[in-house]
């Protein structure tokens, strides 16, 4: 290894040290046209992107997600705080989820809470879920420096030049697996999101339907109603044509 195991863990300590998130109070109060949009995310995410050139978000990605209905339109072309919130929750999800899976976790929230004004907001929704970030950092720290401590201990039988690699590996291998089973059990839980949304609207749909269509007994009353003037009419005609025939043999 190029730096010691002590170096290496302090290294990831301090990374975890530098992560943050954008406070509502930190976002303009003002809409943004575009170019102000990406500026301003370029400003406060680039602590998060990994080389220097990355891109944090640009005009076809924010235009892409208007189309898609996966951030709600802008007016006349300019961007509220809210949209500027749903766009920071879009650029966390982007990293392991799928764009429809963003969309039917992100859909609910601005279909109920975009451009609400009183009870609870989307700034309300966006400030408790990221409060949170403090909270689970220092778990996080004890769960990491419990990997990285396992894996020291790992492949002791292996010549050194190979054992530093190998315990790389073990490392990046448990973290890869804690990854790796939460986002099954995210999946899992936005396909649980998905079904349930489906059947509701299937269920709507049928609802809709039923109301527009008679009932079996709607459509006994109205042939049973069909067949009562019909026989009026019937009975009308009858007296009328015996009432006539009387009249001729009286003649």
């Amino acid at each position: 290894m190029t730096i010691s195991t002590e170096d290496l863990l302090n290294s990831i300590m301090e990374s975890f040290d530098r992560i943050d998130y954008i406070k509502t109070a930190d976002i303009p109060n003002i809409d943004l046209y575009m170019d102000q949009v990406t500026t301003f995310m370029d400003h406060r995410l680039k602590s998060t992107t990994r080389q220097e050139t990355d891109k944090i978000l640009t005009k076809t990605m924010i235009n892409n997600y208007a189309k898609n209905d996966l951030l709600p339109p802008p007016v006349k072309k300019k961007y509220s705080k809210e949209h500027l919130l749903v766009l920071i929750f879009i650029y966390y999800f982007k990293g392991f989820l799928s764009i429809s899976d963003i969309q039917e976790l992100l859909q609910p929230i601005t279909d109920r809470f975009f451009r609400k004004e009183d009870g609870l907001t989307l700034s309300d929704i966006y400030e408790e879920v990221f409060q949170m970030e403090g909270k689970e950092i220092q778990t996080l720290k004890k769960d990491v420096a419990r990997h990285f401590e396992q894996a020291q201990k790992s492949f002791a039988d292996a010549d050194e030049e190979s054992r530093d690699f190998l315990q790389q590996f073990y490392f990046i291998c448990m973290l890869s697996f804690d990854v790796y089973v939460k986002k099954l059990l995210i999946e899992k839980l936005i396909d649980e999101m998905r079904s349930s949304r489906q059947s509701t609207e299937e269920s709507d749909k049928e609802e809709k339907k039923n109301k527009k269509s008679p009932t079996q007994g709607e459509e006994k009353i109205k042939t049973d109603k069909k067949a009562v003037a019909e026989e009026k009419k019937s009975n009308k005609k009858s007296a009328a044509s015996a009432e006539k025939k009387t009249v001729e043999k009286e003649e």
